[in-house]
C-alpha cells in the first residue's frame, strides 16, 4: 500500500490520479487531498477516498468544506501555508504535485525537505527554479518522477541506458489546435478555439499553453534538469497524431521512442508505480490501422513562444522564472478575453526584455522575480487597453 498527497486534486491530474487509486485500492490510498477553490470536488473525493487530510485553498470556503465533512473523520485545513502541510503529513510516501503554475513551488519543496518521493506535473517547477530543485532532490535523496506524458516517456526510454550517451532529445507535440493556421489566422483566434486541443483533455491553463506551444517550451527546460542536458540537445518535434510521446537518440544513431495512446493515466500511473507496471484498462495502438505517423519542424514564427523558451533556457538565471510569470499572467489575460493571441505572446517578449536576469538566484529571488514580472506583465497588458 501506498499513501498518496495530491495536491491539486480537483484539477485534471488530481481527478486522473484518483482514478488510479479507485481501479488499484489495494495499492493506493490518497491520505491528503488538496484543492485551490473547487469546494464541491474536493468534497465529493473526500466522501469518496477518505482521506486524513483536505485542503481548501481559498479560506473562505473552509466552513463549507468543513459542514460537509464534519460527519467523518477527515480534518479540514485552509490557506495555502497548508498545503506545505499536506504535502508533508505523516505517513506520505509519494506527493503528486498536480497544482498549476508558480504556485506549486512551495508544497514541492516542502515536500523534497520532507523525503517524500515526488510525482512531478507541475513543470513550472522546474522552469522557475529547476537549479534549485534538482540539487535539493538529491541532497534529501528524493526520486522526481515525472508526470507529463513526455518525461515519462524519455524517463522509460532512457531505462538502462547512461545518460552520457544520449545525443538528443526528441521532444514530441501535437501542434494543438492551430497547428495549420497562418500569423495572420491566430491574430485573430478566441480562447474557446483554443481550448479545443484536438487530441489531449487538460486544464485551461495548460491547454492554452499547448496552443501557443509555450507548454512544449517549459517542457524543454523540464527536461534539461530532469535529465542533465543542454537546450541544444533538446529538439521539438510536431507529431500531430500524439502517438510517439518523445524519443531519445543515442550517440550511436539509435533512437528509442516510446508509443501510446492519448492516456493521462498511463504516465501518472507509471510514476506511482515505479519501478513496477501494472494493468490499465485504457485503448491499445493497433499498428495494422494506424497507418501513418507525421513529423514536423515547429514553426517559431507563427509560435514565437517556443522561441522565447528557448532563449530563456539558453540565458538562464532567472530568466525562466520572468519568461513563466508573464506567461501565467497573459495566458489568464487571454483566457478572459482580455488580450489577444499575438498579445498574449508581446506581453511574456516585453518582460523578457525589460527585466534583467539574475544568473545564481537563491529561492528568494525567484520569488521576489515572479512578484516583479507579474507586476510588468499586468502594467503592459493594461497599456494595450
Amino acid at each position: 500500500m501506498k499513501n498518496l498527497a495530491v495536491i491539486g486534486s480537483t484539477g485534471s491530474i488530481g481527478t486522473q490520479t484518483l482514478d488510479i487509486v479507485r481501479r488499484h485500492p489495494d495499492r493506493f490510498r490518497a491520505v491528503a487531498l488538496t484543492a485551490g477553490h473547487n469546494a464541491d470536488r474536493l468534497v465529493e473525493q473526500a466522501l469518496e477516498f477518505r482521506p486524513e487530510v483536505v485542503v481548501i485553498a481559498d479560506e473562505t470556503r473552509r466552513e463549507y468544506v468543513k459542514t460537509a465533512l464534519s460527519h467523518t473523520p477527515t480534518k479540514v485545513l485552509s490557506g495555502n501555508d497548508a498545503l506545505c502541510e499536506a504535502a508533508t503529513w505523516d505517513g506520505i510516501d509519494t506527493v503528486v504535485t498536480a497544482l498549476v503554475g508558480f504556485a506549486g513551488l512551495p508544497s514541492t519543496i516542502a515536500a523534497i525537505e520532507a523525503g517524500r518521493t515526488i510525482a512531478l506535473a507541475n513543470k513550472e517547477t522546474l522552469v522557475v527554479a529547476g537549479s534549485l530543485i534538482m540539487p535539493l532532490a538529491k541532497q534529501y535523496g528524493v526520486d522526481i518522477l515525472p508526470i507529463d506524458s513526455e518525461h515519462s516517456a524519455i524517463f522509460q526510454c532512457l531505462q538502462g541506458e547512461e545518460p552520457a550517451t544520449i545525443e538528443k532529445i526528441l521532444l514530441t507535440a501535437s501542434g494543438g489546435p492551430f497547428r495549420r493556421y497562418s500569423r495572420e489566422d491566430l491574430a485573430h483566434v478566441s480562447a474557446a478555439e483554443a481550448l479545443r486541443h484536438p487530441n489531449w483533455t487538460m486544464g485551461e491553463k495548460i491547454t492554452i499553453d499547448s496552443a501557443t506551444m509555450m507548454n512544449k517550451g517549459f517542457e524543454m527546460i523540464e527536461a534539461c534538469h530532469l535529465f542533465g542536458v543542454r537546450p541544444e540537445q533538446v529538439e521539438v518535434v510536431v507529431h500531430p497524431e500524439s502517438v510517439v510521446h518523445s524519443a531519445v537518440q543515442f550517440v550511436d544513431g539509435s533512437v528509442k521512442a516510446q508509443l501510446a495512446v492519448p492516456d493521462m493515466r498511463l504516465p501518472i500511473q507509471h510514476a506511482l508505480c515505479y519501478p513496477e507496471r501494472l494493468t490499465l484498462e485504457a485503448g491499445r495502438i493497433d499498428l495494422f490501422t494506424l497507418r501513418a505517423l507525421h513529423f514536423e519542424r515547429p514553426d517559431t514564427e507563427r509560435f514565437p513562444c517556443l522561441a522565447y523558451a528557448y532563449t530563456a533556457a539558453a540565458t538562464g538565471g532567472t530568466m525562466p522564472c520572468v519568461m513563466n510569470a508573464a506567461n501565467e499572467v497573459a495566458n489568464l489575460a487571454f483566457r478572459d478575453g482580455v488580450i489577444s493571441y499575438t498579445q498574449l505572446c508581446d506581453t511574456i517578449l516585453h518582460c523578457m526584455e525589460y527585466i534583467p536576469s539574475n544568473p545564481s538566484p537563491t529561492l528568494k529571488d525567484c520569488f521576489d522575480t515572479d512578484h516583479e514580472a507579474r507586476s510588468k506583465a499586468i502594467a503592459y497588458i493594461n497599456k494595450q487597453q
